[in-house]
Formats: structure tokens, C-alpha cells, sequence
């Protein structure tokens, strides 16, 4: 199963960064601009969000072609996310997956426009996909606005920012991350499963599978970040302690953290199960989640 999931994500990984490549330097727009973009774009990652939209796809479809047009909007939002979290106003990191950050790299402003580049052009990639009806790139141009916007991934930030030097109950951290992690997860999700055919009852209980896939994410996150290695992460272990950041093993010490991993995992088998997508990528994605170590 493990090496089924890995041939998964090598072939889905390959064609997403195929068709980033493609859109980024086909634009007609300043060169510094595109190579700032293009650089955070290449940098590297597992490119999970659009794996996962293309997983639910699969879960559920008959033979129809992949979204990549929302798949790839969604890994430049997630981009555009990075990008101005490393910038001084926000987490001020000078590195991102082995690299220099972007306004290292080049400059804030140049991050910045990147960042807002990356923002706004994947809107377009949904709006100007041929293979989606126009009901459909209305229906997922709402939820996308919902998930990155101030109803998701930037309502998650805001709270992480007022978070900091202040102790905070497990219930505020678990809302933080259901908005800055969790939003865009549950948009890859129930995006792919709605292009694929599922049903709304289906739909609901994918979007509380992803509920808890997303705190699976943040909780492995923060574990890492105290047992992982610098090397395999592309960033400084312990910078959450460091920066006294409020994490899962701040609050619940790290087998504490590990134990409310795990019931975050039977709970998301359990919706995932309810969805019938029990055998599926899904299911094996979300072990993955839960013991990758980068």
C-alpha cells in the first residue's frame, strides 16, 4: 500500500509541477516578477493540497480527466501563503525548504507582488478553465474564496499573530489551525470530490474527514519541530520554542501531542468511512499525514 501511495504522488506530483511550470513562464509579465514567482513556485514540497484534490477526484469519479485547473490554483495560494508568512511583518524566516526565503532572496516589495501575483492569478486559473462548467467555477470559486480568505486561511493567521506571548486553551489552538491550515485542506477535499461526483451527504462527511486531516497536519507539524531533523524539514528545528509559539506539545507535552494525533486520525477514518471512501488514496494519505517525517 505505502509504495501504491508513493507511485500516487510521484505521477500527481510530476504533472502538477509540469503544469506550474507551464502557466508560470508562458505569462506575459516582468522578469523579476515571473522569477520571484517561479522561485518559490520551484522551491520544492510535497505539493499535498493539490495531491489531495486529486485523490478525492479519484476517489470518486468514473474515468473523467483530472482538475488540474483548481489543483493548481490551490498550490499557488498555498505558495502565495508561504511567501509573506517569511516576511519580517509575519514569522521573519530566512529559510524555506533548504533555501532563502523569497524577500531574502530578492526583496519584500518583490515577495510582496509575488505573493499578490500568485493570489490573484489563481483565480483566473479556475474562471478560465475549459474544463469546468460555468456552475461549477462559480460553485468553486466561492468555497476557494472562503478557504484563503478572512473566513479561512487569513482569519487563521490574524488569530496565530494575536496567539503569540500569551497562553492559550487547546480549543483556541484547535480553531487557529481549522482556519490556517485546515481551510485549504478542506477545499482540496471537497473540491476533488465534488468534480468527481460525490453526493452532498458524501461531501459532508469528507469535510469533517478533512477537519481532522487538518489538525493531523498541524499536530505531525509541531511534533516535527521538536523531534525532526533540519536537514529533511528545509528549516531550524525548535523555532516554534524558540519563538515561544503556542503548539500541540507547548500545551500537552509532545505524548500528549502524539496521543491527540492519533484520535484526530480515528475520527477522520471514521468520517472517511461514513463518505464511503474507506479503500481510496484518501484513507492512505492520511496515514501519511500522521507519520511523515518533513
Amino acid at each position: 500500500m505505502q509504495q501504491e501511495l508513493n507511485d500516487f504522488m510521484d505521477e500527481q506530483k510530476i504533472a502538477i509541477e509540469q503544469e506550474l511550470h507551464y502557466r508560470l513562464t508562458n505569462l506575459d509579465i516582468p522578469e523579476r516578477l515571473k522569477d520571484s514567482m517561479l522561485y518559490s513556485v520551484e522551491a520544492g514540497g510535497k505539493r499535498l493540497r493539490p495531491v489531495l484534490l486529486l485523490a478525492a477526484h479519484r476517489a470518486y469519479s468514473h474515468g473523467s480527466d483530472a482538475p488540474f485547473g483548481p489543483a493548481i490554483a490551490l498550490e499557488m495560494v498555498h505558495t502565495y501563503s508561504l511567501i509573506h508568512d517569511d516576511l519580517p511583518a509575519m514569522d521573519n524566516d530566512d529559510v524555506r525548504r533548504g533555501q532563502s526565503t523569497n524577500h531574502k532572496k530578492y526583496d519584500e516589495a518583490t515577495a510582496i507582488l509575488a505573493g499578490d501575483a500568485l493570489l490573484t492569478y489563481s483565480f483566473e486559473m479556475i474562471a478560465g478553465d475549459p474544463g469546468l462548467t460555468d456552475n461549477q467555477k462559480a460553485s468553486i470559486t466561492t468555497s476557494f474564496t472562503q478557504a484563503s480568505g478572512p473566513k479561512g486561511m487569513v482569519a487563521g493567521q490574524i488569530l496565530d499573530m494575536k496567539a503569540e506571548d500569551r497562553e492559550i486553551t487547546l480549543d483556541e489552538l484547535e480553531h487557529i489551525h481549522i482556519l490556517k491550515t485546515g481551510a485549504l485542506l478542506r477545499f482540496a477535499v471537497s473540491t476533488g470530490a465534488y468534480l468527481g461526483g460525490a453526493d452532498s451527504g458524501q461531501i459532508r462527511h469528507l469535510d469533517t474527514f478533512a477537519y481532522y486531516l487538518g489538525l493531523i497536519f498541524q499536530v505531525q507539524d509541531d511534533i516535527l519541530d521538536v523531534t525532526g531533523e533540519a536537514e529533511k524539514l528545509g528549516k531550524p528545528v525548535g523555532s516554534d520554542a524558540v519563538n515561544d509559539k503556542n503548539t500541540y506539545p507547548k500545551i500537552l507535552g509532545l505524548d500528549g501531542a502524539i496521543r491527540k494525533k492519533f484520535d484526530y486520525v480515528k475520527q477522520a477514518k471514521e468520517a472517511l468511512n461514513q463518505a464511503g471512501a474507506k479503500s481510496t488514496y484518501l484513507s492512505m494519505l492520511t496515514d501519511y499525514f500522521s507519520t511523515r517525517d518533513y
